[in-house]
């Protein structure tokens, strides 16, 4: 028994770095649909229906007249083909796809080391299949904002759609790094360090999301200074304590590089940390964390500047979990907890 205990531990180890890819590569996708105005054109949620396409010319056109009702297309995309149409479709069809299957690949096996463990072993995993169910209505929340009176969808539903798949992601990383029985230091950072610059990751994905979803990064497409100026030359510093502050382009793209900068200094706490007290089991994550976040910067460079280019924002988002999971991989590392 103890044997076979083990042997299904190392499965489902396994089964969670897969299902880790599997999230991981969705959000690229999503991150995709949303960059090339994919993302509004299924218009309807069909659970079961929903994961056959268009097979024919008249399932095809029926698809369409449907896009034709919403805002999107009668503002932006009147000019839009069929053909045209085909494209943005199967970006969002795709997206949708691969979340389905997402979802039954998380439950099957789940049901299945549960009958073969007991709950107690499998307990922690629950709370992520309630969030991926909670993550499925969400989509579908954010797309019905943009059915009606926008050409997009809400940037606030946009950004709790974002945040839920890193958490979704998060979570399963951590608890794949528990089957997988990472080892963990003995020697410690200070704890407030790598928990700051988790939780300061997370809340620049919140604002990058905000910054997708308003267009804000097209906003000003220079760097360092935003037109001639280092704050908003066209907006008010004291905008910043407004109730509409996130509801400001300008202030948005500003927030994301200020926070960016932010970030960076975390990190440098954490980098000093490590070398002067000699922490050499944190040597290599640091160094490897350091090179991401320099990519990261550069390519939030390189994306404001080329009015937001669909390859180095979608780098840009590759990016961002690269550094989710690179400092989760920290922050366990110095947690107390084996």
């Amino acid at each position: 028994m103890y044997t076979e205990n083990n042997s299904l531990n190392k499965y489902i180890g396994n089964w969670l770095f897969f299902m880790f890819i599997n999230v991981s590569l969705i959000i690229v996708i999503g991150g995709l649909t949303r960059l090339t105005d994919s993302g509004l054109s299924i218009t309807q949620w069909q659970l079961f229906s929903g994961i056959f396409p268009p097979l024919n010319l008249d399932q095809w056109n029926k698809y369409f007249e449907l896009y034709k009702e919403i805002p999107e297309y009668k503002i932006q995309n009147y000019s839009m083909s069929l053909e045209e149409f085909k494209v943005i479709f199967w970006w969002e069809f795709i997206h949708r796809l691969l979340a389905r299957i997402f979802g039954i690949f998380f439950l099957i096996p789940l049901l299945y080391f549960t009958i073969k463990l007991g709950f107690k072993k499998t307990k922690d995993l629950f709370p992520i299949f309630i969030l991926i169910c909670l993550q499925g209505f969400i989509g579908w929340y954010m797309v019905v904002s943009g059915l009606t009176d926008k050409v997009d969808v809400s940037h606030y539903r946009l950004s709790l759609h974002l945040f839920l798949a890193f958490l979704i992601m998060s979570l399963i990383l951590w608890n794949f790094f528990k089957y997988k029985k990472i080892k963990v230091s003995t020697k410690k950072i200070s704890n407030f360090f790598p928990i700051s610059f988790l939780f300061l990751i997370f809340l620049q994905i919140i604002i990058g999301a905000f910054v997708s979803g308003m267009d804000a990064g097209t906003i000003y497409k220079t760097w360092p200074l935003m037109g001639s100026s280092y704050f908003p030359d066209d907006n008010s510093i004291l905008n910043l304590f407004s109730v509409s502050i996130f509801d400001d382009p300008a202030l948005v793209q500003f927030i994301h590089r200020n926070l960016a900068y932010l970030i960076f200094c975390f990190y440098l706490l954490i980098a000093i940390d490590v070398y002067k007290n000699k922490l050499s089991v944190f040597v290599s994550i640091v160094n490897v964390i350091a090179i991401i976040l320099l990519c990261q910067i550069i390519l939030g460079i390189l994306t404001v500047l080329s009015d937001a280019q669909i390859i180095l924002a979608s780098m840009h988002q590759i990016g961002s979990i690269l550094l989710i999971t690179t400092s989760l991989i920290l922050v366990f590392k110095n947690s107390r907890i084996n």
